[in-house]
């Protein structure tokens, strides 16, 4: 690559004509997609490629755009991967200065493979949740906070750092009600904690899971079984914090007992409580905020890494919540 302040030019090899369809899209989408997140000017003929733009972002589209080129030999590129790639390149922290040992805490290690953060909140996530006892993860849908918090439980068990698992969620009524389910208490909870049992199948495998739950290593439960407990040795999850009571997640904050880790994650725009009950959340962000030893993480919109509609769609509601709140 042969680099000219704020310009870039570049030539991707070998020249294949059916891989530089792939990696640009129908009608040029995929490299229009580069151009609007990094605030750059893309423009190819062929293989040879020029693009315009402040130092720091054009150099992480020629690399997005050659790591693309790479992955078409085996992949079709559709804009669906070029947003991963660009939440993979970090944007959101191209102008920060790199901070020392930064690698070290974008990698999680468990022996079923290894698990990358996708930008610099989750970076940010994962180094404070090694760093800090009491973490909490807030932000929208797909922002990955309950599957990083799952794998670094996943990573400290196996490292022994830890003697056992408890993931917990609040069994709250989203329209339905518990009454109505067929089975009994065990079975009427079991679909709300069914997005941790995934996130430990994904890390641990079926088996492995059920041996250790078994042995009571692991522990998925609603949030109520924590109640007159005290947690040592133990690496705790409480997901979908939004829907606790206040009463609820000071309840969960005080079990954490010595050589404990304990990770709250929750979204405050989707609570499911009864009009009439604050949500815990909402509150300890209020209480805790200030509180030395315990970290506070903030997703976007921008750090959603599922398919790249539903970005646009926790974009609007911000849009349409930060509108209405301005009239009132």
């Amino acid at each position: 690559m042969s680099n000219h302040p704020n310009h870039l030019q570049f030539t991707l090899e070998p020249d294949d004509n059916e891989r530089l369809a792939s990696l640009c899209g129908q009608f040029d989408e995929n490299l229009r997609q580069i151009e609007r997140r990094l605030g750059v000017e893309i423009s190819n003929r062929g293989n040879h490629f020029h693009i315009i733009g402040s130092a720091k972002p054009a150099q992480a589209a020629g690399r997005i755009i050659q790591s693309l080129f790479d992955a078409s030999l085996n992949e079709v590129i559709t804009p669906e991967r070029v947003h991963l790639s660009l939440q993979v390149s970090n944007v959101d922290a191209l102008l920060e200065p790199a901070s020392a040992g930064e690698d070290e805490f974008s990698l999680i290690r468990t022996k079923r493979g290894v698990i990358k953060a996708r930008g610099f909140n989750q970076q940010k996530y994962l180094k404070s949740i090694q760093s800090h006892d009491i973490n909490f993860g807030v932000g929208p849908a797909g922002t990955g906070k309950t599957y990083l918090a799952v794998a670094c439980a996943v990573a400290a068990l196996e490292r022994e750092e830890v003697r056992r698992l408890i993931l917990a969620r609040p069994a709250v009524e989203a329209g339905e009600k518990l009454g109505f389910l067929p089975g009994d208490m065990a079975q009427k909870v079991d679909p709300y904690l069914r997005p941790l049992y995934d996130a430990l199948y994904e890390m641990l495998g079926f088996e492995r899971v059920a041996k250790l739950m078994e042995r009571n290593v692991i522990e998925v439960a609603p949030l109520a079984f924590m109640r007159g407990r005290t947690l040592n040795d133990s690496f705790i999850i409480l997901d979908e914090a939004q829907n606790t009571t206040i009463e609820q997640i000071k309840m969960f904050l005080t079990r954490v007992g010595f050589g404990a880790k304990a990770v709250v994650t929750g979204d405050i725009t989707q609570v499911d409580l009864p009009r009439n009950k604050a949500s815990g959340l909402r509150h300890v962000l209020e209480v805790l905020r200030e509180v030395d030893g315990i970290s506070f993480t903030f997703f976007t919109a921008q750090d959603v890494v599922r398919h790249p509609l539903v970005q646009r769609i926790v974009s609007a509601y911000e849009a349409y919540e930060r509108s209405n709140s301005s009239h009132d």
